[in-house]
């Protein structure tokens, strides 16, 4: 799924924006640091967690104790799944990319170090861009 689709899925997301952000793969899709994902995977608060449960998805807790739901084909969302801040990206709230790193290095699978260091080449990027 490229930056275009994720957009699109992401504009028909009938949920409060202030209520979820995007995190992991779509995130870095959304900031450029990687052309493609597989999915879609949000974090929400307490009170999207309650109302999606409240409307009957199954969910299943996460080892940190949230809920975690699949929604629909494309959408995972993790209840309190957020490090560091969010942030605007073309209208939709994105987990921060230090928020990111720092995702990617607790989940800290085979499959994430190549993010973590497509993360940090984007952070020390952007450093340098700001420093002149």
């Amino acid at each position: 799924m490229d930056k275009a689709g994720i957009k699109e899925i992401l504009a028909s997301f009938p949920c409060p924006r202030g209520d979820w952000w995007v995190a992991a793969g779509a995130a870095m899709v959304l900031y450029g640091i990687r052309e493609r994902t597989h999915d879609i995977d949000l974090g929400c608060s307490k009170k999207l967690a309650d109302r999606l449960e409240a409307d009957g998805y199954l969910y299943r807790h996460t080892e940190s104790g949230g809920r975690w739901f699949k929604y629909g084909e494309h959408i995972e969302i993790f209840e309190g799944w957020l490090k560091d801040t969010v942030t605007d990206v073309e209208g939709f709230p994105v987990v921060s990319p230090a928020g990111l790193l720092e995702m990617k290095r607790e989940l800290g699978r085979e499959k994430d170090l190549k993010d973590i260091r497509l993360i940090e080449g984007f952070l020390k990027e952007h450093a340098r861009s700001r420093g002149r």
